[in-house]
């Protein structure tokens, strides 16, 4: 073929990358890797070895050490060792060494990028321009974290020892991900990675050989599903960050809810491509390559589902199969392929099992016309049209190269459509109109909207999910924060433990009575507080509430699963609330401030007889200081703007989580309650509130305040009883979108293992005694960060 007709067909010939470093470097190993313990290579002490393959061609490329428990116990003793050495250093100290990492990751980066492409399947293009260059990111960035840490986050402690495991998708890049700011808030790490591809993992270990960081700070076990789940039960572990599957999220969730790990997931998505008719169809089209066939579809970001406006989808169909034509599948090694291999048969055999299923569900498949290599796990691009909604392919994640196309009328509907599934990890919204853009991002319930862009990440910008998406932020300030804690809250001394009536369901078709549970006098009970107005108890009972020397001083309802039932309804409702401006929901704020002012003396009395008169002075005094505080920071919790190195700015949004359940503290019946009420209200949650069992006729109060308050109906509701009662149907209800349990150890247990289902989001005290009166430990920044989740909404700019 001449010059002037490869020209014209645009055809590409091979141009394979050389593998000659990469398997030197294996064989310097002698193909075969230990665990990476202390600093220094140790072989498995069950002295057993798994295979990894090359997907592009099924070969052998290394044996890698099967990890036990036994190999997990020796490097979390590591890591603990080294802790005290590692947190010592000066700030600049870490810095340094994390320095030292990014410019040994730049050194070795052909290396490195070769070894991915080869352990993973991707194509050589990716792993050499995107994943490498954005680790070293990450560890540069990081470095510079570490050296303003102490001026950044004054007062808080790194976690100690953290336990990490990583995906096969992005194998290196999840490592600095996590790495990375862990180091750099002064812990140490266990991480593991994923059995597919963990052969960058073991060149990582031996950077942090050739940097000099001190051995144990950073340990690699290898293994698979069973060394993770030895990493996650391991009772010296303070803090799992994992990413991977929401069924293994959820696993997790389970194990460590008995145990004060704090917990960060990244879990899987389905992500909308929303598409407007004002779009630039060309430019849509090129993003969408981006969006759903880079790394093969195997991005937990993937924009796998295309939502087409109706009017333009007849000729984006037709531009997306033209351009899917030419894209190229083949070796991974060779820089002219678009397209490489899948990680593994078995994920090959999962998209090929759910394409069947949507085929069977009514879509119809196209696939261009690609001869796949003869070896290795390869699967064309595929487009699945006229899918419905509801189908497994428009619910399910694919982790493929398989985009499910739908179509819709109406901006509204494009984010009914977007909105329409368990997860919320990214999307991407196309437009010409910035006011669409823009409009339609902020109500998609997402952590990561890119604006007529794709698969952008930066370092200096927060990545992670809303939903069964997970919760938790890798990068920018936020992500810091996962491996940080309040000095003073990692220390605190731990609550008595409450002794809890025992469980008892109180429906209205249930003739029972419960020991301890009399019926209610009708002039002395308060009410429930539901939808802003006072509501019976669906039982029909009461709780006897009596003073410190037994005298009776009134009943309070009990609430039940229908109460609260009744309240998530109605907190689901107040839009009126969720939609006010930041101002407005200041103002009213304030006027609960005034009100309770007003009242406050009545109030301290009847109180008084619970608490004591100084305690109820005190609660009373500072309450009104603490609604006015949320009242101040309604309007100034901002969030910020990142400028990333790109064409494109990122807006990191403060978005409030949703619907919270809260059972209050027994300690300080009324500012435990407002404590932890107003920084929800402030950022625009709406909440179902257990209020403290020793004076849960405090709620009377409330409802009044709040009721002379112009407080929208439904945005705060009231149901009293045994917390330990309330507790599991909150926890348990998938239209609650976050816990926070503040009682003793077990019911901070409970709340974390009750709450799997929809993996709501669960804040409690870990059983630990919070001193409610000092503004310094309970108020600011910690609960408002606490009640709101960051959206980063990246838009390019320029011709």
């Amino acid at each position: 073929m001449s010059i002037a007709e490869k020209f014209v067909s645009m055809e590409y010939g091979p141009a394979p990358e050389d593998s000659k470093e990469a398997l030197a470097w294996l064989a310097r190993h002698s193909s075969r890797f230990e665990h990476f313990i202390g600093g220094k290579w140790q072989a498995p002490v069950a002295g057993e070895y798994f295979d990894s393959i090359d997907p592009s061609n099924g070969e052998k490329l290394a044996s890698v050490a099967q990890g036990s428990a036994a190999d997990v116990d020796a490097a979390v003793k590591a890591a603990r060792a080294a802790a005290t050495e590692w947190q010592a250093l000066t700030p600049h100290a870490r810095a340094r060494y994390l320095y030292a990492i990014a410019r040994l990751v730049q050194k070795h980066s052909r290396l490195l990028a070769v070894l991915e492409t080869m352990d993973n399947g991707k194509p050589i293009r990716e792993s050499r321009d995107i994943d490498i260059p954005l680790v070293a990111r990450h560890f540069y960035h990081h470095a510079g974290w570490a050296q303003l840490l102490e001026q950044e986050f004054p007062e808080y402690v790194p976690c100690g020892v953290v336990g990490q495991i990583i995906p096969w998708n992005f194998p290196l890049l999840m490592l600095a991900w996590k790495i990375a700011p862990a180091l750099a808030t002064g812990n140490t790490v266990v991480l593991k990675p994923a059995e597919f591809t963990p052969l960058t993992a073991l060149a990582f270990a031996g950077i942090c050989q050739e940097a000099g960081l001190p051995g144990g700070v950073v340990n690699i076990v290898t293994g698979d599903g069973s060394t993770g789940e030895a990493l996650v039960k391991h009772p010296d572990v303070d803090k799992i960050a994992f990413t991977g599957s929401t069924e293994v999220g959820r696993a997790i969730r389970a194990a460590t809810a008995t145990s004060h790990k704090k917990l960060s997931l990244e879990l899987g998505g389905k992500s909308p491509f929303i598409v407007f008719e004002d779009a630039d169809l060309d430019s849509t089209v090129e993003g969408l390559v981006d969006g759903i066939w880079f790394n093969q579809g195997q991005v937990c970001c993937a924009g796998s589902r295309l939502l087409m406006q109706e009017s333009i989808a007849e000729p984006l169909i037709a531009k997306i199969q033209d351009r899917m034509s030419t894209l190229r599948i083949g070796a991974p090694l060779d820089k002219a392929i678009d397209i490489g291999a899948i990680v593994a048969r078995v994920q090959l055999d999962r998209i090929r099992k759910l394409v069947d299923q949507g085929v069977a569900d009514g879509a119809t498949c196209w696939q261009p016309q690609v001869t796949l290599p003869a070896r290795g796990f390869y699967y064309p691009p595929t487009l699945l049209s006229n899918v419905h909604p509801t189908s497994i392919v428009a619910q399910q994640e694919i982790f493929g190269p398989v985009l499910a196309a739908m179509t819709f009328r109406t901006p509204s509907e494009a984010v009914e459509l977007a909105n329409n599934t368990v997860y919320g990890l990214a999307a991407c919204v196309w437009s010409e109109s910035i006011n669409v853009a823009l409009h339609v991002a902020a109500q998609i319930k997402a952590g990561v909207v890119w604006v007529n862009c794709t698969n952008l990440f930066d370092a200096a910008c927060g990545f992670g999910g809303y939903r069964e998406s997970g919760y938790g932020r890798e990068g920018g300030r936020e992500g810091l924060l996962e491996y940080l804690e309040p000095a003073w809250f990692k220390n605190a001394p731990a609550l008595p433990e409450h002794k809890a009536p025992a469980p008892t369901e109180l429906d209205s078709d249930d003739d029972s009575t419960a020991s301890g549970i009399s019926t209610p006098a009708i002039d002395r009970t308060v009410k429930l507080y539901i939808g802003g107005k006072q509501a019976r108890p669906d039982s029909g009972y009461s709780m006897e509430v009596r003073a410190a020397d037994g005298d009776l001083l009134g009943e309070a309802p009990l609430g039940n699963r229908k109460d609260i039932r009744n309240a998530v309804e109605a907190a689901r409702k107040a839009t009126a609330w969720v939609k006010a401006t930041a101002h407005n929901r200041a103002q009213v704020l304030y006027y609960c401030a005034e009100n309770l002012s007003q009242r406050r003396d009545e109030i301290m009395q009847r109180l008084a007889a619970a608490v004591g008169e100084k305690q109820a002075t005190a609660e009373v005094d500072l309450s009104v200081q603490r609604i006015f505080s949320y009242a101040a920071w309604a309007d100034k919790f901002d969030g910020a703007v990142h400028n990333p190195p790109f064409r494109n700015i990122a807006i990191a949004m403060n978005e409030a989580l949703g619907t919270v359940g809260v059972i209050c503290p027994r300690e300080a019946p009324l500012l435990g309650f407002l404590s932890l009420v107003m920084p929800a209200l402030a950022v625009g949650n709406t909440v179902i509130a257990v209020p403290s069992e020793v004076y849960p006729l405090i709620a009377g109060d409330l409802y009044q305040v709040f009721d002379t308050s112009d407080l929208p109906g439904g945005a705060l509701n009231i149901v009293t009883g045994y917390a330990s009662q309330l507790l599991k149907p909150l926890a348990e209800h998938d239209d609650v979108d976050a816990i926070w349990c503040f009682g003793d150890e077990a019911s901070a247990a409970a709340a974390k293992a009750m709450s799997i289902g929809n993996l709501k989001q669960v804040w409690t005290n870990e059983g630990r005694a919070i001193d409610w009166f000092n503004s310094k430990l309970a108020e600011g920044r910690w609960f408002l960060e606490h009640a709101t989740q960051v959206k980063n909404i990246w838009v390019p700019y320029g011709e």
